[in-house]
Parts: C-alpha cells; structure tokens; sequence
C-alpha cells in the first residue's frame, strides 16, 4: 500500500511500549514539540498513566497481532514509534519464551500492521548489544559491524533477531522507511536497573584482565532523536553513544566506591552458585557481559543527523549528581 502523505500540520504518531522508561519520554517530547505531531497517541500492554493532556493513551498488547492491526487501523498512525520490548526478563522457566513473543514476534506484528494500513515510517529501538558481547568485536563498532547477539543473553539475541527481520523488510518493503537507533547503556536523571546496580552497590566487582568500557548516552538525548526522525522522516542505522568510555574501575572511582577484579573462573563458579540459589539478577553469564563490552563508534549519527551527544563522561557526571533518592 503507499504511504500517506503528511500534512503541514504534523504527523501522527502511534508509540508502542509507551508506558516505560523511554517511552514516557518520548511521548512527553513528541507532546511538547511544536509543529511535529497532529496527534500522539501512546500505547502499552495497560493504558499509559499520567500522560500529557494532548496525548491518547490506551492498551495495546503487541503480542496481539489482530489488536496492533485494528490499532493502526483505527489511528492511521504516519509513523510508529515502536519501543515495546522486554529489557529485564525474570528469570522464571516461561520469561524466554514470553520475552520472546514480545520482542520477536511484536515487532512483525507491527511491522505486519504497517504495510497493510501504509505507515510511511517506522522507528525502532534496537540496541548496541545486538552486536554482541564477544572478545573479537572491533575496538569501536561501527553500525556496518556483524550483529552477533549472544543467545545466553535474551535481550541481545532479540535484539539481534529484531534486526535481522528489519533487513529482510527493507529488502522487501522499502515503501515503509525504517529508522533504527542502537542505544549504548542510557543514563538518566531517574535510571534504576540492573546496569547502574552494578555501579551502585557498596562494592564495584569487576573481572581480572577485563577493562569493562562502557559507553553512556543521557535519555533525554534520545529522545530527542526519535523526535528528530519524526520531524523530518529519518531513515538508516544510527549507533547512539557519547564520545569516549568509562571503564568499570573509573566508574567505581567516581561513584567513591572500592573497586575489585575477580578471576573470571572464580566470578563465574560464584554466579552459578547463587543461581542455583535463586539470589540476584545474575548468572554465570554476566561475565561475558562485564569482559566484553561493545564500544559503539558515534561518527555516523554525528554527521548524518547533526547529532552533538554529551560525552560519556559528561554523562555520568549528570547522572552522578543525581539526587541519590532516584
């Protein structure tokens, strides 16, 4: 079907995954710019709370692929914003599996919805551990760089997986223009999970020969990206990273916290213990993930989108200085 053409008034805008941590801050840019959106209307999998008054919330289980085309059916959305995606599964027998249809099979609904309903754009969140967490990664990754998500680690192999099923549609369907942001770890005035556990807890533990660099991007900065595209119809890849990195051993001088690298054997045998135990968010694997960080290179979205991110140092200064009740 052929995309709509857009009025001088704005675009619509349908997100998807509205109610979460990124979500909410797209919305609230895309409600606050002038001229960008006609209407917003903000989904997840129960009505967004608390939305700007402009914004129309209601629930949309993307797992539902009649519900998402009905959706998009009824909005006739120009662009869908599509952030619905499981960052932190628990680790239960089933969480794989229901991650799996979220993030997997939600986003073909989508994009499924898309074609038939002539979406002229879609922007995606992927991430950059769609690349993987492996010692042979490029010093910086580049977007042209290999996606080699880990399976041990769901949420990079759906990411990776995701990836793989928006190539095949830019292939098939160039008609739908996709926008695809990869995310270093975002940091932000309200960030809790399990990435700034690690920064923390009393004691910073990091593995024996392994810098451990991390590459920070404020939230804000995000979303003003994912504006950015609506605003003037953005197509590619886009690696999202400040300048420079942050190894585990500055970032627990920085955070005054002491600092200890384990043996990866001995890390790895304690983790697997307490997973046996059911104690703590991680397993055996999070070793790789502390070993082998992905470095994003930024150069891209530099001179393609005229993009000027805060330094990840900048960046973690900001969310350092936080209020520590966040």
């Amino acid at each position: 079907m052929t995309a709509k053409v857009t009025t001088p008034e704005g675009r619509t805008v349908l997100v998807t995954g509205a109610a979460g941590y990124l979500g909410r801050l797209v919305v609230q840019h895309l409600a606050e710019a002038p001229g960008i959106a006609r209407a917003v209307v903000a989904t997840d999998l129960r009505a967004p709370d608390a939305m700007p008054a402009n914004v129309l919330a209601e629930g949309l289980d993307v797992t539902d692929a009649a519900a998402v085309d009905a959706c998009v059916a009824r909005h006739r959305p120009d662009v869908i914003v599509h952030l619905a995606a499981v960052v932190t599964p628990p680790r239960t027998p089933d969480a794989r599996a229901i991650a799996h249809k979220v993030d997997v099979d939600g986003t073909r609904h989508v994009l499924e919805a898309c074609l038939a309903h002539g979406v002229g754009q879609i922007i995606v969140t992927s991430s950059g551990a769609a690349y993987g967490y492996h010692a042979d990664n490029a010093p910086r990754l580049d977007e042209d760089a290999p996606l080699r998500g880990n399976e041990v680690f769901a949420y990079a192999h759906h990411k990776r997986l995701v990836e793989e099923m928006l190539a095949d549609w830019r292939r098939d369907h160039p008609e739908v223009k996709q926008l695809i942001f990869r995310p270093g770890t975002i940091l932000g005035a309200t960030t809790k999970n399990q990435i700034t556990a690690i920064f923390e807890r009393p004691v910073v533990i990091g593995v024996k020969g392994s810098a451990t660099p991390f590459v920070f991007i404020w939230d804000e900065d995000v979303a003003s990206c994912v504006v950015q595209g609506v605003a003037e119809g953005k197509e590619g890849i886009y690696n999202l990273a400040g300048d420079g990195v942050m190894t585990l051993r500055e970032i627990a001088k920085a955070m005054r916290r002491p600092y200890i690298a384990l043996p990866p054997a001995a890390l790895r045998m304690g983790l697997g213990v307490l997973e046996r135990f059911h104690i703590g968010p991680y397993g055996p694997e999070q070793v790789l993930f502390l070993q082998h960080r992905p470095v994003l290179a930024n150069d891209r979205v530099k001179r393609d989108l005229d993009f000027r991110p805060r330094s990840t140092r900048d960046v973690f200064e900001l969310y350092r200085g936080r209020p520590r009740s966040a």
